[in-house]
């Protein structure tokens, strides 16, 4: 397994990335090579000794996380995200890994891989944390508007990668709504719903609510990218926002920190179901090849669990089936 890593994308880039990379290479023996793309100089200053595993691919531009993403990838050509992604394109290497400019990546992974044939739009995909496990967001963000045709796409897709990847033997798939009856809704969700209903290819459950997200009632949840990015900026907000509360009444009194310590492996493994960094990347869905999209302040922990995301894309194929299934209709 190659990864093509963009060592300056993100808040903590180059360093957090180099470190990330190395532990990949600790823990996951699979890793063939990790192609370190960027700033030669800088990326070298992080990772000190050479390392047989880790090769640094010199790229001379970045574009910033305030870069328009077109216009930058038309005029940025030597920018470090966009050769990643040529690296994956000629086969150099297996997956483009990054946690730079998210519409940089959508922009480069479209035009260098080229969208399955059959697929109207790519969609990201994310992870999110539920009371009955993982659960799969399609489409966090990648389109802000979206038809019918899209989002039976993003189901479809959604369901393919939660069977593969999450390990969902028959995911069930819902649509984003503001009511569980049929006929709640805008004209999009209305309609959407039928399509969802008389499809063969997923489980589809019918309309999940807000409120019902975090219970864990579905395993892949359908929206356009506005809903979508709504729901996962909430959630990430939620869960920042209670380990503050916690933190806050914990230190309020003697008491509290006594039961605090006698609860630390408990509230680890709290903190811990809530962190982004545990679920290392979300993947461009839809594009023709393997690019998982990081957070913009991923850490080594997350750089290294969005490597783990790649490499496990690879060995299940899931791009394979969904032009399998996508051919037959």
């Amino acid at each position: 397994m190659r990864i093509a890593l963009d060592a300056m994308g993100g808040d903590h880039a180059p360093k957090e990335i180099v470190e990330g990379a190395l532990m990949a290479l600790d823990l996951y023996p699979d890793t063939e090579k990790i192609f370190l793309v960027g700033k030669e100089e800088e990326i070298q200053k992080h990772l000190g000794k050479e390392h047989k595993k880790i090769e640094i691919i010199h790229a001379s531009e970045v574009i910033e996380m305030d870069d328009h993403p077109a216009l930058a990838y038309r005029r940025k050509k030597d920018a470090s995200i966009t050769v990643a992604a040529k690296m994956v394109k000629e086969g150099k290497a297996d997956a483009l890994v990054s946690a730079g400019n998210t519409g940089g990546q959508m922009t480069a992974s479209l035009f260098v891989f080229g969208r399955i044939k059959g697929i109207s739009r790519p969609a990201i995909a994310t992870v999110l944390p539920s009371l009955e496990g993982h659960m799969l967001l399609v489409d966090a963000g990648a389109n802000a508007d979206a038809g019918v045709e899209n989002l039976e796409q993003f189901a479809l897709m959604g369901s393919i990668y939660a069977k593969n990847i999450l390990k969902k033997e028959t995911p069930r798939v819902a649509l984003i709504n503001i009511g569980s009856e049929k006929t709640k809704g805008n004209e999009l969700t209305i309609k959407a719903y039928e399509a969802l209903e008389k499809m063969e290819t997923i489980h589809f459950i019918g309309n999940i609510e807000g409120r019902e997200i975090p219970e864990g009632h579905a395993d892949v949840m359908v929206a356009d990218g506005f809903v979508g990015n709504v729901v996962l900026k909430l959630m990430e907000g939620m869960g920042k926002s209670l380990s503050t509360m916690l933190k806050r009444e914990i230190s309020g009194s003697l008491k509290a920190k006594i039961g605090a310590l006698l609860m630390k492996d408990a509230l680890l493994g709290f903190k811990k179901r809530l962190d982004y960094a545990e679920i290392g990347g979300a993947p461009l869905l839809g594009v023709d090849g393997i690019s998982i999209i990081c957070h913009g302040s991923s850490d080594r922990v997350a750089i290294h669990n969005a490597i783990r995301v790649a490499i496990e894309c690879k060995k299940q194929n899931y791009i394979g089936e969904i032009k399998e299934i996508i051919s037959r209709n």
